[in-house]
């Protein structure tokens, strides 16, 4: 059996279960791992040195994160402003959220997103269509998004 050592810090053997109970569960970013493990007692060269092996052996990888993230946040309803917000808070490097959002059309999923809340139907009066904007501006999509999915038939995303 391992035991801690005399400072409460966790040994590697200890960082690297705890490392894999943790991504057992869900994907994380490097950097999100890496804080989660210095939270749990992991010395800062211990943890990122976890976390470089895990992501050596293809357990972490910050693409696979990237991926079920974007997804989910999707699935939420939420545009590219919260998603990259959030992916910033959780580490993950500006180029990578770039390239992962990009590949989203976001139009459409403002327009899904728009008739979920609110119907097929489009608004008729600037009230109706200012509402919507402003759901869809707070759920973090841009303004050209918005107005696209307040202005547009089904077939013009």
């Amino acid at each position: 059996m391992l035991s801690r050592r005399r400072d409460s810090s966790l040994t590697l053997e200890e960082a690297r279960g705890k490392a894999l109970d943790l991504l057992s569960r869900r994907e994380h970013s490097k950097a999100e791992l890496s804080r989660k493990l210095r939270s749990h007692g992991v010395e800062q060269e211990e943890a990122n040195a976890t976390v470089a092996k895990l992501a050596e052996e293809s357990l972490q990888s910050d693409d696979r994160f990237l991926e079920s993230f974007v997804s989910a946040r999707i699935s939420r309803g939420q545009g590219p402003r919260k998603v990259a917000s959030e992916l910033a808070a959780r580490g993950v490097s500006k180029e990578s959220v770039v390239i992962a959002l990009s590949a989203v059309n976001w139009e459409k999923i403002a327009k899904g997103v728009r008739e979920r809340r609110f119907g097929t139907v489009l608004p008729e009066d600037a009230k109706a269509r200012v509402a919507q904007m402003r759901f869809l501006l707070q759920r973090g999509f841009s303004t050209r998004q918005a107005q696209t999915a307040v202005e547009t038939e089904d077939d013009q995303c």
